[in-house]
């Protein structure tokens, strides 16, 4: 049976539908999921979607971690469930303390839009290894802030890495995270956006197909 996942929908999201479309293509059996809501239904993953949750105010995700759905993803997980945020979902991960550091404004200030290249970076050890593997993606970025930086000397042993260098000025190059469980992953670039060939690369496609084949092992 393909895995289900929830899509979390916050006012601002914008990448909601390009996400379900990639999602479905990958093996997944995506539904929506309004921010408002208190519990999950039956699902296997959740995925916090890009975009712009409340209009950035304060600080991107900032006010998304305190969203009513919150508590139940984080119950989720905790649980052994999986959650994936892309991007602003990234940005809310952190937030909400799920994952280390924290994303600033990119070092240029100004908002990059560009392909790039990232390498998963991941412990032996760690369940993802094997489905993702050391190979290179090629993702889209768009982001204003996605500098990733963290407390020195604690460099997230399990993490994804732009080549050849991070082009928001992210410390170590990170451009992504994964907890050492495997149940909580992080990206900056968008692999919802390299699903289809007219987009010129199918990279995107890869990684998250990799991710249905993880999680539905999981169940």
């Amino acid at each position: 049976m393909n895995p289900r996942a929830g899509i979390v929908v916050f006012p601002g999201s914008n990448c909601d539908r390009d996400l379900y479309y990639a999602l479905e293509r990958a093996g997944f059996q995506p539904r929506y999921l309004w921010h408002g809501d208190t519990k999950l239904p039956p699902l296997e993953a959740v995925f916090l979607p890009g975009g712009f949750s409340y209009g950035d105010y304060l600080r991107p995700g900032a006010i998304a971690r305190f969203s009513r759905i919150m508590p139940a993803i984080e119950d989720f997980w905790r649980k052994g469930g999986f959650v994936m945020g892309i991007c602003n979902g990234f940005q809310i991960l952190v937030e909400a303390g799920w994952l280390p550091g924290a994303l600033l404004r990119n070092q240029s200030g100004r908002f990059i839009c560009a392909v790039t290249t990232i390498v998963p970076q991941l412990m032996p050890s760690h369940p993802l290894r094997d489905y993702l593997g050391e190979r290179p993606y090629r993702l889209p970025i768009a982001h204003g802030d996605g500098r990733y930086v963290v407390a020195k000397g604690e460099i997230p042993p399990h993490r994804f890495r732009y080549l050849p260098i991070a082009p928001n000025g992210s410390q170590y190059h990170i451009a992504g995270l994964v907890n050492a469980e495997g149940t909580v992953l992080g990206l900056m670039p968008h692999p919802e956006r390299a699903c289809d060939p007219y987009q010129g690369q199918s990279d995107g496609l890869d990684f998250l197909r990799a991710i249905a084949r993880y999680v539905a092992f999981r169940v």
